[in-house]
């Protein structure tokens, strides 16, 4: 080892088992160990020199914290008896490879993608929980300093911890104490004054700020991005929808050929059910419920100090723009929560049938669409001819893995009396619920903006039936001039049409019994029976109907 004996003083030791339990800034360090700021910038500037430390931004602040993958930082730290301190999530989140996460979410869905992980981390990781737990406490200190319970400065002490507390602090504090909460609470109670601690979680019991901060952070998630991420999925359908309103393609039903319909017209019922459920995601997110009414509900603690605790839980929740729970246990009315990810749940769904329609119009006896395929991309290890529809398989297989978690939400309604804590480990899973759908939607979003639409397949694969399409239309208008058993009769026909492989039209035109029926048909009708292509309804016109309605109610524009 090189010389290093400049590192082993006793105030760079401090600054080592400050580091071993939390990343700080200069200032904090300097405070901490009670120093001025340009000693500890000359002994950090020594441990920098060394690869001892690192500094990183955190934020919007610049944090100095241990360099735990350098060989030297260990051997250092086992010397001076400090590398047994560092415990948690810390050691554990300084040391972490995206491998070796466990959930393929990490290292799979979203954790090689910098764009997703940067934008549902804020919402959905444990840290994020932190912050928004420590959002309610500050809510319920400003409200107390509102409600005269403590002067405005301790109130302002409180919202100075709150956005100091880091979740390595909070984490550290809950092995040694074995209670989350607690330990936030605690966590707080270190960075104040003696006389701002009484007031810290304040009547407040813990699932006061988990239920709180959990509706709040899923509503903002809602808001903030599943929704505009949803709308822009929103704006892509419709787009394509009115690109090939005209592009005929044969409708099937039980995977058989149907009537013709316009490859629009399927896009646009996908535009109709999505558009429906932004609707329901948005409400059920807006709808989602706090509390502030303590360890059973009926606010036994908040009596002691407030004429209206009712009042009282209003103001604080009011702070962080939501309502409270009409009535409380020690949680929440499950059914708030339940609504909104059922309403995820649903939209999952709706991807899913789609992803899934894509998938089999790629079958390569259909060959109608194609998902977009990279110069580099490999189908399949050993036949290099395939192009695969993964990124649709993907879908289905992610709403397959989360669909089923519906019943583990709708068994969390059921908790014994006032509370037990049987939902309080599937309550947790809650995030990769929303994570995997706001992955699956950024996917297909991707895919469904370059989808290749194969009109000459598609017109090939409507040619093969076109003479058979018309015996609906011909059984109606049969039946409405007057025959007595129309649709026997054009059943009848199809069969002999089907062996003589002959237009169904032609064989019809030349029985003479039939005639006299054939002539009570307007230039329309024929028209549609000579040209089964005329035959597609309002496709076209339904299209843009329902389209239009969905720009009008999201406020979205479309480029066609």
């Amino acid at each position: 080892m090189q010389d290093l004996s400049n590192i082993f003083t006793k105030i760079n030791i401090q600054i080592l088992e400050l580091l071993s339990k939390e990343k700080l800034h200069l200032r904090e360090i300097a405070e901490r160990v009670k120093c001025s700021p340009a000693k500890a910038h000359a002994c950090i500037k020594v441990f920098k020199k060394n690869n001892i430390v690192k500094e990183i931004n955190e934020k919007n602040r610049k944090v100095i914290v241990l360099n735990l993958e350098n060989e030297l930082t260990r051997q250092i730290l086992q010397l001076v008896n400090i590398d047994k301190s560092i415990e948690g999530p810390y050691l554990v989140a300084e040391k972490i490879n995206l491998f070796d996460t466990i959930s393929p979410l990490d290292f799979r869905y979203y954790g090689r993608s910098k764009k997703i992980f940067d934008k549902i981390q804020p919402y959905l990781s444990e840290a994020a929980f932190i912050k928004y737990a420590l959002k309610v406490e500050h809510a319920l200190a400003k409200t107390l300093a509102k409600d005269k319970i403590c002067s405005q400065k301790i109130a302002d002490e409180i919202e100075k911890a709150c956005r100091n507390v880091t979740p390595e602090q909070v984490y550290a504090e809950e092995d040694r104490i074995k209670h989350n909460i607690r330990a936030l609470a605690n966590c707080i109670r270190n960075k104040v004054s003696d006389e701002a601690k009484p007031f810290v979680h304040f009547t407040a019991t813990s699932y006061d700020i988990i239920a709180t901060a959990d509706a709040l952070r899923y509503k903002e998630l809602a808001n903030n991005i599943l929704i505009p991420e949803l709308l822009r999925f929103e704006s892509t359908l419709i787009n394509l929808a009115l690109r090939e309103k005209g592009t005929i393609q044969i409708g099937r039903t039980h995977g058989q050929h149907a009537e013709p319909i316009t490859f629009g017209f399927a896009i646009a019922q996908y535009v109709s059910r999505l558009g429906n459920s932004i609707l329901r995601i948005r409400k059920t997110a807006n709808n989602l419920r706090g509390k502030m009414a303590g360890a059973v509900g009926a606010y036994n603690a908040a009596l002691l100090f407030f004429e209206n605790p009712i009042k009282f839980e209003e103001e604080v929740l009011n702070e962080l723009n939501l309502k409270p729970s009409p009535i409380s246990t020690q949680i929440v009315e499950p059914e708030f929560l339940a609504d909104y990810v059922n309403s995820v749940i649903l939209a999952f769904g709706i991807l899913a049938n789609l992803a899934d329609d894509m998938r089999h119009l790629q079958r390569s006896e259909i060959g109608e669409i194609g998902e977009f395929f990279e110069t580099k991309q490999v189908g399949s290890s050993t036949m290099p001819q395939k192009r695969n529809p993964i990124n649709f398989e993907n879908i289905k297989s992610m709403w397959k893995e989360f669909m089923p978690r519906m019943l583990t939400i709708y068994m969390d309604q059921i908790s014994e009396h006032q509370r037990d804590l049987t939902n309080s480990a599937s309550m947790r899973f809650i995030p990769e619920i929303l994570a995997g759908f706001y992955a699956s939607v950024v996917r297909l979003n991707r895919v469904m903006s370059d989808l290749a639409v194969d009109k000459e397949n598609m017109q090939r694969n409507f040619d093969m039936n076109k003479n058979m399409i018309v015996a609906e239309p011909l059984y109606i208008l049969l039946a409405a001039n007057g025959h007595p058993d129309a649709h026997e009769y054009v059943r009848e026909m199809t069969l002999r049409a089907q062996m003589a492989n002959k237009p169904l039209i032609q064989l019809v035109k030349s029985d003479k019994s039939i005639k006299k029926y054939l002539k009570q048909f307007n230039k329309k009708q024929l028209e549609i029976l000579n040209n089964s292509e005329k035959y597609v309804g309002i496709a076209a016109k339904k299209t843009e109907m329902v389209c239009e309605k969905w720009m009008k109610e999201l406020n979205l524009k479309s480029s066609y």
